[in-house]
């Protein structure tokens, strides 16, 4: 069984076991990865598996037999919601709206558009019928992985819209990420209400205690079980998504009626498909604060230059939409972007001798050519060298003799523990109220996201797969290189992907 889930999810295979703590023989993730032909999405999405509206295997009142396509709701899901009975002229969805995701006639890059997304995504809203009788309903929250802002905002959303419009009154809160799953007489679950929750969105980090590890999907269907579960919302990155799309085949195996939906986590906006993540927009903005320091820094001594690392393990999304926020950054490194050190360092003598002063931005991912450690860490992610000292370290060498210097500033944590904006706790609402939506729709096993600004549901795995990046002839790159003046040797050749 291990060689068939390593053969079917090979595309993140190795990144997601490591990361999760399960002990998968090596050998069988070897031959999956063989044969699917390594980390691509690709081999994954050949047939009617890449289609997102194909959510048949992902309700529980069709998930056990062999058809596919959109699930016909009004003949499955017989309860009555209770928001029409509270809220009758509210609009209620056709449960086979779909959203699609190909919009644009003569499209310049169709043929880079995601297939999975070309019949449509099914709308995650509210409708007159649901699955789930409400009073049988025990919901669990669980947050996994790093820290980000909004995560508290989400638990409270989806605790006020499980309370106040469906009437449940059995929640509780998963402590430790999986760990409180796979162990919850050392991480006790909280019991959550709307008086629990009410101001836990004007603090950063989680109410929950967010944690990396701990998975176990057999161990975690069973105090489900124990504890009476049957809804499920798991708050997280590609690899917490990856691995609740394990708990789901497992809970399926068991044909145990779980109801698991996913709420997509990453500070780096790399999650695949959706267009954006909460948290995001709140780390932008504390960035482009950070930049204007810089920036005052800089801009208040002879030849002085900026330097600010921002987030972005393999995606540099944060540093790129700080530059454009901010409009003061002359200098954008990336990791989808390698350049050479010679042509950063004439690039700041260039500006410098135009303008007095500079600023670079560079994500934490970039440039690890020049400081790649060659090392692991216990959940198996690469070790990566300091690129933002390496930068300061190499312009202050290069200035000093000239008469200039660096600034150098590493916010770190200071931006993923951030409490969340408003207008990113006004997203996380959209997202923690649709999950509920969907989850008492009887969908399991998928996530929620926008896909043109409108939220839907997909399959867990089809965001389980890899991680989205900077494509650095797309115009949001281009966007940036413009407004910052950066020159072609610095922004991405055609060997860049």
């Amino acid at each position: 069984r291990a060689g068939v889930m390593a053969a079917r999810f090979a595309a993140f295979g190795s990144r997601l076991w490591a990361r999760q703590g399960l002990r998968v023989p090596l050998g069988a993730l070897a031959a999956g990865a063989a044969g699917l032909g390594g980390l691509g999405r690709s081999p994954l999405r050949a047939d009617s598996m890449d289609d997102a509206s194909n959510l048949k295997p992902h309700h529980l009142a069709t998930w056990q037999d062999t058809s596919k396509g959109l699930v016909p709701e009004r003949r499955f899901n017989r309860v009555k919601s209770p928001l029409v009975i509270e809220l009758p002229d509210m609009n209620f969805l056709n449960p086979d709206e779909l959203v699609f995701g190909h919009i644009i006639l003569n499209d310049s890059k169709a043929a880079s558009r995601d297939v999975a997304l070309k019949k449509g995504c099914v709308r995650a809203n509210a409708c007159r019928d649901i699955w789930w009788e409400p009073s049988e309903v025990r919901a669990a929250i669980v947050t996994c992985g790093g820290l980000c802002p909004g995560l508290n905002s989400i638990i409270r959303e989806v605790t006020n819209c499980l309370w106040d419009q469906y009437g449940v009154r059995s929640i509780v809160g998963i402590q430790g990420g999986y760990s409180g799953l796979s162990n919850p007489e050392a991480y006790p679950p909280v019991e959550l209400n709307p008086t629990v929750v009410r101001e836990i969105h004007m603090k950063g980090g989680s109410v929950l205690k967010a944690g990396r590890g701990g998975f176990d999907a057999a161990k975690i269907c069973d105090n489900l079980q124990e504890m009476g579960i049957n809804m499920l919302f798991t708050v997280g990155g590609d690899g917490t998504q990856g691995a609740a799309f394990l708990l789901f085949e497992e809970a399926k195996r068991r044909n145990m009626h779980l109801s698991i939906v996913g709420v997509p986590k990453s500070i780096d906006n790399d999650i695949l498909v959706f267009e954006k993540t909460f948290g995001f927009d709140t780390a932008v903005a504390q960035a482009s604060e950070v930049i204007t320091n810089a920036w005052n820094e800089a801009n208040s001594c002879k030849k002085g230059v900026g330097i600010v690392k921002l987030m972005g393990r393999d995606s540099g999304f944060v540093a790129m939409s700080a530059a454009l926020a901010s409009t003061l950054v002359d200098l954008v490194l990336i990791p989808e972007v390698s350049v050479k050190a010679e042509d950063v360092l004439a690039y700041v003598d260039s500006t410098l001798a135009r303008k007095g002063h500079m600023v670079i931005a560079v994500a934490e991912g970039a440039g690890q050519e020049y400081v790649s450690t060659g090392k692991k860490d216990a959940t198996g992610h690469t070790i990566y060298g300091d690129i933002g000292t390496f930068l300061r370290d190499k312009v202050n060498e290069y200035m000093k003799p000239k008469g200039g210097r660096s600034f150098y500033i590493d916010p770190s944590y200071i931006i993923r523990s951030a409490p969340i904006r408003p207008i990113d706790h006004t997203f996380c609402s959209r997202l923690a109220i649709d999950a509920v939506h969907t989850a008492m729709r009887g969908y399991t096993g998928v996530c929620v996201g926008p896909i043109h600004n409108v939220i839907v549901m997909l399959p867990s795995r089809l965001i389980a797969s890899g991680k989205k990046r900077v494509n650095p002839k797309r115009s949001t790159w281009q966007t940036c290189v413009q407004s910052c003046g950066m020159p072609q040797c610095l922004a991405g050749g055609a060997d860049d992907k």
